[in-house]
Order: structure tokens, then C-alpha cells, then sequence
């Protein structure tokens, strides 16, 4: 995966007026969810411990027995423990997928308008809370990178970068995406993955998920659309994949056809949530025909409970 030259830089006044109204709209409604229950939510589940997660290492004699890490314990076959340091300003990096699968959409919005408005929320937050947060912008390449930042200018240009994105690539590396990540952002902090998580389950997602749980506090935010779990019988169908390209007629009206897509999809679904899974990393579950407030409301909360 390939990375930009620089960061990402300009002006508002480069813009034009349409996507300077469309990010006002969009900063002016995360204002009004980044309310008490979502930043309440936030502080208690990531830094209601007064500490701060520094690594994962095999157990010794004297270490606590709550501190053991029972993911990493099952996956090497040898006690790991999870170490906490006095707690300091947290860094949060949003890794946003613009990948074309995310344009598809039948609910009032597109998988991508959901996607930014919660990484913009996420952003928010974070700033709400006095930490730094920097987005990754990434597709089969990293299209972007905005380095960690504090204050409402800097969540301005959080929210102008994902508004006036054009990506170059059309498919997805998300494993590339998490070894750019690993690179700048080399110290433990909070990791959110922003995507509709179509992406092979395979060896190379494995291990970067792999490497980046071991470093960071990894959560990963998955926005699908309704339709993507059955095909409707509409008959003869020309079925285009957004990020190749490629055209196949299927005939929907077969329901062993319908059955089998159903199958397929919800196999492939689950094979990357075991792989979360594996690896201790949490999942949020969004989807363009709801709202997303609550359900990050209610992943903040059962978190927080978890941790205490």
C-alpha cells in the first residue's frame, strides 16, 4: 500500500461552496450528537480506569490474575497479561474505508454518508475530551493522513478531509491500511476502523489484526446496507461489483440462487467477525436504514461495564 508524499493541507477557502455548506451542516449536526451521553460514554469506557493500556506481555510470577488477556492467551497457548500505565492524553485514529463498495445504499443514506458523519462523531468526541485524533483516509491505497490533533480547528479539518475526499482507488486493503497505521502511529492508543468490512478473511487480515490488537485498542465500526443480505426477486439482474468493475446477469427469480447469494454473504460476514473476535477487537454494527447514536451509545456503555 502505497502513502501520500505530505499530509494532508489546504484551505476552506479552496473549497467550493456546496462542500463548504454540506461540512457546516455536517459539523453542526455531530455538535448536536456529541451531547452529554455519547462524550459521558466515551470518557467512562476509555478512560474510566485512570489508566492507560501500554502492552501485552507473557505472565509472570505476581501479576495479577484479572489482568490476564485471554484472547492472546487462547491464540500463543501461553499466559499474556495486559499492562497499564498511569493514564496520559489518549491519541484516537479513525481509519476511514472510501473503498466504492461503500457508494451502494437503499436507505436514506449511502454506506459512505453514514461512514463519515460517524467518523466525524468519533472525531468530535475525541476532541471533546482534550485528546488528539488523526484520520487515515484509505481504499487499495492510503489516500490520505491527517496526523493527530487537538481543538475545534483541527476536528474542522478532520471533518473538510473526509468531506472532500476523492480517492484514486476503488478497491479495498484494509490490511495495508492497518500496517500504514501501525507506522505513524507507533505508541498505544485508540484505533477505530471505519468500514463495511467487505474484505477477504484471509492471512494478510489476520495478521495485521494481529499486530495492530497487540498495540492499540482496536474497535471496529462495520456499516452495511439492508439489501446486502438477500437479493430480491426482480429476475434477470445486472450485478456490477463497484470496486472492479465487472458485470454478471444473474437470474434472481431462482430462489436456490437467492439462497445460495444469502449463504455466501452472510459466510463471508461471519468469517471476518471471528477474526475480530480472535483478536479482541470490538464491533459495532451499523446500518444505513438506522440511526447510529444508540448503538454507539450502547457499545460505549456495555464497554464501560465490561472494564470495570
Amino acid at each position: 500500500m502505497s502513502a501520500p508524499a505530505t499530509p494532508v493541507t489546504g484551505t476552506a477557502s479552496l473549497l467550493g461552496r456546496d462542500l463548504l455548506r454540506k461540512i457546516r451542516r455536517v459539523e453542526i449536526a455531530t455538535r448536536r450528537k456529541v451531547g452529554g451521553r455519547v462524550s459521558g460514554g466515551y470518557l467512562s469506557t476509555f478512560r474510566g480506569q485512570g489508566m492507560e493500556f501500554d502492552e501485552v506481555r507473557e505472565y509472570r510470577p505476581g501479576d495479577e490474575i484479572r489482568s490476564i488477556d485471554w484472547n492472546v492467551t487462547a491464540r500463543t497457548g501461553r499466559p499474556h497479561v495486559k499492562r497499564f500505565v498511569v493514564e496520559r492524553e489518549m491519541t484516537v485514529l479513525v481509519v476511514a474505508d472510501l473503498s466504492a463498495s461503500l457508494a451502494f445504499g437503499t436507505g436514506p443514506q449511502r454506506k459512505a454518508e453514514v461512514a463519515a458523519e460517524v467518523c466525524a462523531v468519533l472525531a468530535a468526541v475525541a476532541v471533546r475530551n482534550h485528546d488528539r485524533v488523526g484520520l487515515l483516509l484509505a481504499t487499495d491505497r492510503v489516500e490520505a493522513y491527517l496526523p493527530p490533533g487537538k481543538g475545534q480547528r483541527h476536528l474542522y479539518r478532520v471533518i473538510r478531509t473526509l468531506l472532500s475526499a476523492r480517492p484514486e482507488g476503488r478497491g479495498t486493503d484494509l490490511p495495508g491500511a492497518l500496517d500504514f497505521a501501525l507506522r505513524v502511529a507507533p505508541r498505544h492508543g485508540t484505533l477505530f476502523i471505519v468500514s463495511d468490512l467487505l474484505v477477504p478473511a484471509g492471512p494478510a487480515l489476520d495478521g495485521a489484526l494481529a499486530r495492530a490488537a497487540t498495540r492499540h485498542d482496536v474497535i471496529a465500526v462495520s456499516v452495511a446496507d439492508p439489501a446486502e443480505d438477500g437479493l430480491p426477486d426482480v429476475g434477470l439482474l445486472t450485478a456490477v461489483d463497484p470496486e472492479t468493475g465487472g458485470t454478471v446477469v444473474v437470474d434472481t427469480s431462482d430462489p436456490d440462487f437467492r439462497e445460495r447469494f444469502r449463504a455466501r454473504a452472510e459466510g463471508e460476514r461471519a468469517a471476518v467477525m471471528k477474526l475480530l473476535s480472535r483478536h479482541g477487537v470490538d464491533h459495532v454494527p451499523l446500518a444505513t436504514d438506522g440511526a447510529y447514536v444508540e448503538p454507539l451509545l450502547r457499545f460505549f456503555e456495555a464497554r464501560a461495564r465490561r472494564l470495570r
